[in-house]
């Protein structure tokens, strides 16, 4: 039933979606001339990595420059990329992972190998789902870069100030997980950024 669902709404949405996506592609390549696309490595179901597709918000090369943690005034972020970055544009080229099967609308969201080296055995139960677009933790943290910005060190910050209650979260998605649970959090999750 999830499989099903991801494909239908994944197939629409990026039908529903594609004027924008062109858009967006267009202003990014216009701004800078690099890749429309972030395609970083990140960590799916069962420890196996992916590539995420991702609007590039980011100047060409960023993770050399910095950590993977940003904050909302990180200077490595374009023009463009602070838009796009406010009204979770970013994430729409997204649906395609889901529609390959490597993600999930709903499920804990997807993390670098740093990150998912520092689990615990605990904590390895949420690569037993595939990663998804939004979760509890999304909804609870929607903007990771307001709490970042400003600060000294980002990784610090986002060490204690996000990932324990982030890790919580996603286990507790893990363990209560339903087909009911991803329709709630779909739900609030566009309540959220219709809001936004």
């Amino acid at each position: 039933m999830k499989r099903l669902f991801d494909i239908v709404f994944s197939l629409l949405g990026l039908m529903l979606t594609t004027p924008i996506l062109l858009i967006l592609a267009i202003l990014i390549k216009r701004e800078d001339g690099g890749p429309v696309f972030y395609r970083g490595v990140r960590v799916g179901r069962h420890g196996k990595l992916f590539r995420i597709f991702k609007f590039r918000t980011m100047v060409v090369n960023a993770e050399k420059i910095g950590g993977s943690s940003t904050a909302d005034d990180d200077p490595r972020i374009t023009k463009i990329g602070k838009f796009i970055r406010k009204y979770k544009l970013d994430e729409l080229p997204q649906l395609i992972n889901v529609l390959k099967g490597e993600m999930s609308f709903v499920g804990p969201r997807h993390e670098v190998q740093h990150y998912v080296n520092m689990y615990t055995n605990e904590e390895k139960a949420i690569l037993n789902v595939k990663p998804g677009i939004t979760d509890w933790a999304s909804m609870w943290n929607s903007d990771e870069g307001a709490i970042l910005a400003g600060s000294t060190d980002a990784e610090k910050t986002y060490m204690e100030k996000i990932r324990p209650e982030k890790i919580r979260l996603q286990l507790k998605y893990v363990r209560k997980r339903s087909f009911f649970v991803d329709l709630k959090i779909i739900f609030q999750t566009l309540f959220k950024l219709v809001k936004r």
